[in-house]
């Protein structure tokens, strides 16, 4: 999980408006850990999903479009601080933002500290996209965080859009999941993997059949609660306790689905609305 630098919090006399950005669905699985911290907040979830997936597109490719998305986002909605619940985007596209906006930014990324902290058999896996898995900030968090730890990078290229899949209703097949996630399960002599962290946020919403389909039990970290932390140190203390308002949606390509979101993070969503999709570069 990346952090901002401090900002002033937001008014104890308003809602803060707080903006939840990824790819597509998987940022949900964030969102409902900022929802349950923030009872407070205004949230408003957009998915570039006419970009979706990240985890194979070029580095400065996805910079240009990220920022693109997120001009047209801010400039329309004004919020008071960023998540982006996206681990390709956040270990990329993180110093662009903070360097372009005033507001707090709060990223996504890896959580291998805690993963190593805690394994006992010293076997981590980082279960990641492709560009998660390749990245220079990944690379970096193992080489600072580790403390020991053998650990094991996976890219899977499919395991983000088959849980996009099934979050919409799709038929996913076992074979199809277990086949994507196996490379995280790694037995060294006595030792085997005792940790797995889940680096794409779409995965913690398929986490109950990771679960099923693993060859033995593991202890999966998830950040979401890290960053719901982080995030309500940025922007300070609970206003009030009230009724919390729809969650607004956008996205770039097709609109939300209003039900779909609302059976994912178990709260009243408006109608989704649109944003301008981006040029990609030439």
């Amino acid at each position: 999980m990346s952090s901002a630098p401090s900002h002033p919090p937001a008014s104890a006399l308003r809602a803060p408006t707080i903006l939840v950005f990824d790819s597509g669905l998987g940022g949900l699985s964030v969102f409902r850990e900022l929802a349950r911290t923030r009872p407070d907040a205004r949230f408003v979830y957009a998915a570039d999903d006419a970009g979706f997936p990240y985890g194979g597109r070029e580095e400065g490719a996805l910079v240009a479009r990220v920022l693109g998305v997120m001009d047209a986002l801010i400039a329309r909605i004004a919020p008071d601080a960023v998540v982006i619940a996206c681990n390709t985007a956040s270990t990329l596209v993180l110093p662009a933002l903070r360097a372009r906006y005033p507001i707090p930014f709060v990223g996504t990324v890896p959580a291998i500290k805690p993963a190593c902290e805690g394994s006992l058999s010293r076997q981590v896996s980082v279960l990641a996209t492709p560009g998660t898995a390749h990245r220079d900030y990944t690379q970096a968090l193992i080489r600072d965080f580790a403390g020991g730890c053998a650990v094991n990078l996976v890219g899977s290229a499919r395991l983000a859009a088959l849980a996009e899949a099934a979050m919409r209703g799709e038929q996913v097949a076992d074979d199809d999941i277990a086949a994507e996630s196996a490379p995280a399960f790694l037995r060294e002599g006595r030792a085997r993997t005792d940790t797995i962290v889940l680096a794409c946020t779409h995965y913690p919403l398929i986490l109950d059949r990771l679960e099923r389909l693993a060859p033995w039990p593991v202890r999966w970290i998830d950040p979401a609660a890290a960053i719901a932390r982080r995030l309500s140190s940025l922007i300070g203390p609970v206003a009030f306790a009230a009724s919390p308002a729809p969650l607004r949606l956008f996205s770039t390509g097709a609109p939300l689905d209003a039900a779909l979101v609302e059976r994912i993070v178990g709260r009243p969503a408006r109608a989704g609305e649109l944003v301008p999709t981006v040029s990609e570069p030439a």
